[in-house]
């Protein structure tokens, strides 16, 4: 039997008003995205009155000729709604429209993005046309329950016979590599991203030299390279925001990869570049400045984007993460770096003074760490990086006696014997770019190096 259209509208009204009538007028919009008007341009933050937005929302801000403008929120006060724009904000007039987005910041995922360029907000760069758009994720990530994840029991092949054999690397550890300018950490990075043993190289170029993007991208990663890779570019040149942002996306984009079972290398040069526009960004909204100018915000955030790699839960894949970390003049106590080292798995050291005696790469042994040796590693191999970080530390103990001759043989048997393996040691150190070292020929040259009869 069929119902005429009039009794059905009718009913249907009739069920709406009962449950209009069960709520609650009182009941506030939270959440009520509500177009705003632009009050205020100092430096680098907008203030926005009538807006209502929460934080970490998009907006778009109206400027002259009909451009808009992107900015998200990063605080608020009374009335008064704290903007940080995303790009250039030549234009903008005051009482401009602020109209908050629909949605949160998200990042466009798939296997698309392999091969590919992008910028911080998912532009491409290198002019190959229109990225596809599989899947979305957050901006800023999901957290793994910690007894979720799955331990680091297995070495990974980065291709640096000093980092294998001495300093060896777990798949899902993340290692801090801290160098002043000048000094080749770009070039090792570039090392790790060809000879490296993964199925994606995400890279994340933050706050780096506009000149160094086609560099890394032509010359290190080379076409063969870019083929597994995914590179996120934010320049130094990019408002403090976009390169916030570039940092963020690179990771969402290798946790994406890393949830559908694979291993993923993440390189991010540079850590301190992301330290630094959360500077720019928490001093411009009115955060007091702590140590050496940096609000605690920063300190904050340093382990929120560092936490988001390491192994996945159990049978999902992994990220293995590289960042480096500027030492300012050389400093390894400047507030980046001591942050870094203590929330890191381990922390590989290039020094300046071993760059300039000609030695690639300059990695100072005896100060880099890597915490999870320990779990990867078995007692005789552990027990020869104890031998030559010896050897290394009673020679250098005495360099200037030696270098004027002023040591006498049979003073010290340990830098005796230093003294008589130091060329081998060297030569073992030492690696062109174009040369890979796997863990097993890294392993059996450590070993062949610390051969008695060599002595």
């Amino acid at each position: 039997m069929s119902v005429p259209a009039s009794h059905w509208q009718e009913a249907r009204n009739l069920r709406l008003a009962a449950r209009l009538q069960d709520c609650d007028p009182n009941t506030p919009l939270l959440g009520l995205a509500r177009e705003g008007v632009l009050r205020r341009a100092v430096g680098l933050t907008l203030e926005a009155s009538g807006c209502s937005a929460p934080l970490g929302s998009r907006c778009r801000v109206e400027s002259a000729g009909g451009r808009w403008v992107d900015a998200e929120v990063v605080g608020f006060s009374g009335d008064r709604t704290f903007l940080m724009p995303s790009a250039d904000v030549a234009g903008l007039l005051p009482n401009a429209r602020v109209v908050p987005a629909r949605r949160r910041g998200e990042v466009a995922v798939g296997e698309g993005l392999l091969g590919r360029v992008i910028d911080s907000d998912g532009v491409p760069l290198d002019g190959r046309g229109p990225i596809r758009e599989e899947h979305w994720v957050g901006l800023t990530g999901a957290a793994i329950n910690p007894l979720m994840r799955e331990p680091i029991t297995r070495s990974l092949d980065v291709g640096v016979r000093a980092i294998n054999a001495l300093l060896p690397i777990g798949r899902g550890q993340r290692v801090g590599l801290f160098a002043g300018s000048g000094v080749g950490k770009s070039t090792l990075l570039g090392m790790m991203t060809r000879f490296t043993a993964a199925d994606v190289i995400v890279v994340g170029l933050i706050g780096e030299r506009g000149r160094e993007v086609r560099d890394f991208v032509e010359a290190t990663l080379g076409e063969e390279g870019l083929r597994r890779a995914v590179v996120v570019a934010a320049p130094a040149d990019r408002p403090p925001l976009a390169r916030l942002h570039g940092a963020l996306r690179a990771t969402a984009i290798a946790e994406w990869y890393r949830d559908q079972g694979l291993h993923v290398l993440l390189l991010m040069d540079s850590l301190t570049r992301y330290a630094q526009a959360q500077r720019e960004i928490g001093l411009s909204v009115g955060e007091p400045p702590t140590t050496r100018g940096y609000p605690p915000s920063v300190f904050a955030r340093l382990p929120a984007l560092v936490e988001r790699a390491g192994n996945g839960a159990e049978g999902r894949g992994s990220i293995t993460a590289f960042y480096t970390v500027l030492t300012e003049g050389d400093d390894q106590q400047e507030p980046i770096a001591d942050a870094a080292r203590a929330i890191l798995d381990g922390h590989i050291v290039l020094t300046r003074r071993i760059a300039d005696a000609g030695q690639y790469p300059a990695i100072d042994v005896e100060v880099s760490v890597s915490r999870v040796m320990q779990d990867i590693t078995d007692a005789p191999w552990r027990e020869r990086i104890r031998k030559l970080k010896r050897l290394m530390a009673a020679y250098n103990a005495q360099r200037d006696l030696i270098a004027i001759g002023a040591y006498q043989r049979g003073n010290d048997p340990v830098v005796d014997e230093a003294m008589a393996r130091w060329p081998a040691i060297l030569q073992f150190l030492g690696q062109d770019v174009s040369e890979a070292a796997d863990v097993e020929a890294s392993r059996a040259a450590l070993a062949r190096l610390l051969d008695e009869s060599n002595v």
